[in-house]
């Protein structure tokens, strides 16, 4: 069985160790956080605070958009964009890596506990009934204070995330 997760795109730049999971996985990516990635690789500030992991990131970050924008993923993705809520057709990163765009839309249900960002993610993993990764643990306890029904898992415990007796 697939494990699926909500994961913003920039977390696969940087770790790039969740593209090869070792077992089935789906990421479902809410759309805006694609567009991030435009505004980190520009960006003169850094992404991660050592200058050469910074080069690094920003490196795959360049990686991840080329692949995005790779024609039959470019269209998926397009394809996508017109209605909110809408998920693309799944994109195959490799035999065990799928990623899925979803165009989450920031409803402010969560008021200003949670960035557009943060609220997109929650969002989607509510529809979707799906465990949030992240490495933020801020959103972790923001979540825990303010009971938010979804499951949240650290990048750290991700190779116990995707355990098949894990429920969600």
């Amino acid at each position: 069985m697939n494990r699926r997760f909500v994961i913003e795109a920039v977390m696969l730049a940087i770790y790039g160790q969740l593209l090869m999971p070792g077992r089935q996985v789906e990421y479902l990516i809410p759309y805006s956080t694609i567009l991030e990635l435009y505004d980190m690789r520009e960006s003169p500030d850094p992404v991660m605070p050592d200058p050469e992991e910074d080069v690094h990131v920003k490196e795959k970050i360049g990686e991840l958009i080329a692949f995005f924008e790779e024609p039959l993923n470019k269209k998926k993705i397009e394809k996508t964009i017109v209605t909110p809520w809408k998920k693309s057709s799944p994109i195959l990163v490799n035999a065990e890596t799928t990623l899925t765009i979803v165009y989450a839309i920031d409803n402010a249900q969560f008021g200003e506990a949670f960035d557009p960002v943060e609220t997109e993610l929650l969002l989607t993993a509510m529809r979707e009934q799906a465990p949030i990764l992240t490495d933020q643990l801020e959103f972790i306890d923001k979540l825990i204070e303010h009971e938010v029904p979804v499951q949240a898992f650290d990048i750290e415990d991700f190779e116990f995330a995707v355990e098949e007796d894990i429920s969600v």
